[in-house]
Formats: structure tokens, sequence, C-alpha cells
């Protein structure tokens, strides 16, 4: 079983992880949705959490982000464990998702000041003009966020999530109706903000070629299990496909076939 120990961050020096989830088990009756699993987020460091519908891992990000309570395990958020201090690992938390768009009624700039008052951002206004700089969102500051194309919302969104500057950025399938030049623009801001600040992001995807441009490395979930873990690019071949997208596949249909890899 994988462990929580400290993780060496890109200067070589140990340091804690932004994530550390042990032995994590939700339980739906006899059905086991999350079957116990271990993994960890450094800092500085965008992890892919890949695998077919029903693999387990929306229930995963649920039970990080405090939506659901584990059947069994725990989670650590620098740290700071989510059961016993939930506010404080929660306030070093955001999430954004393609399906989870800001109220429509609202503009640009009343949906971050709301948001920054429910996260207690300090000196929010402020705040709110480093996030509207650096998602480029000052010709939309004052537009309602129900006008704005799918690109325009997502960035909205990833502001949204940036507002309290989090330690852990947990990131649902955040390019998914995006076209292609506004998904590179999306997937260049996460990956400068990683390299930036001090925190680290859990991301899952479908689209393979933005998890191998993004993911520093990945972690395959098959039937609530962590089946392979390792480096986008290298994982392939070492199990004998040709991509990642060839990898992916044969988790969703052949998993056994991959266990001893």
């Amino acid at each position: 079983m994988r462990t929580s120990k400290p993780l060496p961050d890109r200067a070589g020096a140990a340091t804690t992880p932004v994530l550390a989830v042990t032995a994590l088990r939700k339980e739906y009756g006899t059905l086991a949705a999350v079957d116990g699993i271990s993994f960890q987020v450094g800092r500085n460091e965008i992890v892919g959490l890949l695998g077919p519908n029903g693999a387990g891992k929306t229930t995963t990000i649920n039970m990080i982000l405090g939506v659901l309570a584990p059947t069994a395990g725990t989670i650590h958020i620098e740290d700071i464990d989510l059961a016993t201090q939930r506010s404080r690992a929660l306030a070093r938390t955001n999430f954004a998702a393609v399906y989870a768009p800001l109220p429509g009624n609202l503009t640009v700039y009343q949906n971050l000041r709301v948001f920054g008052l429910l996260y207690g951002v300090p000196r929010l206004a402020q705040r709110i003009e480093v996030v509207i700089e650096q998602f480029a969102l000052q010709p939309f500051r004052n537009t309602k966020c129900g006008v704005l194309s799918s690109g325009e919302q997502t960035r909205v969104g990833l502001a949204k999530a940036m507002l309290n500057a989090p330690r852990l950025l947990l990131l649902d399938e955040p390019t998914a109706s995006l076209d292609p030049a506004a998904a590179r623009d999306v997937r260049a801001r996460i990956r400068e903000l990683a390299a930036r600040d001090t925190g680290g992001a859990l991301w899952t995807s479908h689209n393979m070629y933005e998890v191998e441009e993004v993911c520093d490395r990945v972690l395959f979930l098959s039937r609530g299990k962590i089946l392979l873990e390792g480096d986008p690019k290298t994982l392939p071949p070492a199990h004998g496909r040709r991509t990642l997208e060839e990898l992916f596949i044969a988790v969703a249909r052949e998993p056994l076939t991959l266990t001893g890899g």
C-alpha cells in the first residue's frame, strides 16, 4: 500500500504533500465505489486521475471536497485531517468543472465578490483584480455570466477557483466543452499557476492528449482501485501500448491484463 511520506519538491528538499489520501474507501451497500486507494499530490505537481465512467473518479473528488464522507480511510490536505478539521482543510482547497457554471444572473465581478466573501478571502477587492487579470477577464467584469461563451465561463470558473489561492486545486473535466484554442489557453494558465505557486492540482479528463501535455503523473482507476501509476509519457510503452489513449482503452476494456504490468 502506498504511504503518505513527504515528497521531494523540485529542488530536492522534502516537503509535506499538498494532498495525502490513505486507504480511502466508499461503500454503497455491498458495492465499493472506491476500494482502499492511496496516493499523493506534491507541491507544483499536476496529477491526472483517469479511468472509464464508473471507475470512482468523481466519488474520490467528492470525498476530497468533503461532499461525501468516506466509509474508511483518511484525507489530509497539507497535513490537516479533513475528517477532524474540515473547515481548515477545505479553506486550502477549491474546485472547477465545466459542468458547474457560476450563477448566470450575476456579473463576473459580482460572482467573484460573492464567492470571495463565502471563502473569507482577505483584501478581497485586490484579490479579485488579480484573478481578473490572470484569466484575461477585464472586458467581461460587468457582463452577466449567463451570456458569456463556454470558454469565457470556464475562465470565470477558474478565476473563482483561484480566489482563495488554494493549495489544492481539484479540476473535473475543466476543458470538456471548450474549443481547442480555449482549451489550450486554459491548460497553459493552469500549468503556469502550478509552476509558480506552492500548490498542486488533481485533474480528471478523458482527453489523453491534454493529460499528456498537462500532467506530471497519472493514476488509472478501475473498479474503484488504482490499477496503474506513473509518468503519462513513459507509462504506455511500459505496458505494451503506443499511446496514453490506447492504455486508457485497455484499462477500460481489459484491466486484468494490465495488473501484472
